[in-house]
């Protein structure tokens, strides 16, 4: 059994729950596109763009934050 120390396991646990829920929610797109679209074709489009933009964002967002909390 390999062994973590406590920041690299809190890192992963953390990116593991990052990844549930985008998963959850990529999962779910089809149904919620095609429920938005009904009422607009193109508020469909920008709910699809942004859930791919806040996943990268949320990952930068978090490597952020980690690069200044090793500066401190």
């Amino acid at each position: 059994v390999m062994l973590m120390d406590p920041k690299t396991r809190n890192a992963a646990i953390a990116a593991g729950c990052i990844m549930l829920g985008f998963g959850i929610v990529a999962y779910l797109m089809p149904s919620l596109m095609l429920a938005i679209g009904d009422k607009s074709p193109l508020a469909a489009g920008i709910f699809g763009v942004i859930f791919v933009l806040g996943f990268f964002v949320v990952f930068w967002l978090r490597a952020r934050s980690q690069r200044r909390n090793n500066n401190q």
